[in-house]
């Protein structure tokens, strides 16, 4: 099993961000994607997820409406468009499956990525 994101980086205050995570080794279109987060000192915090069917997607309340998760079972592909970035959204991002369903607990996922680090600077 391979969770592979990438597209991270460093931008300032305002900038975007899309985020790309390239999944083999397991059925994906039977597993929900979801994206979490953690930043220095804290624990890992859900951000969003899409169900595998991709109808159905929730957010974080911080996320505010400025990120879009979204998937393509065909390319075995799930992103992370982020805008309107801020210093609070630096973390290392992971991507991450659960099997059936789309949930922000953690604990309910069963594979995760490397992470990819995002920076925002002020």
């Amino acid at each position: 099993v391979q969770l592979q994101a990438s597209g991270g980086g460093l931008v300032t205050v305002g900038g975007s961000l899309t985020l790309s995570c390239a999944a083999s080794g397991f059925a994906f279109g039977n597993y929900g994607m979801g994206w979490f987060r953690q930043a220095p000192g804290k624990e890992r915090e859900f951000v969003a997820t899409v169900t595998w069917s991709g109808s159905s997607k929730y957010y974080a309340d911080f996320v505010n409406g400025r990120f879009t998760i979204s998937r393509d079972n065909a390319k075995r592909m799930v992103w992370l468009q982020m805008r309107n970035l801020e210093p609070e959204d630096t973390a290392i991002y992971y991507c991450t499956a659960e099997k059936g369903l789309a949930t922000k607990y953690v604990d309910n996922y069963h594979y995760w990525g490397q992470g990819t680090q995002v920076t925002v600077s002020s």
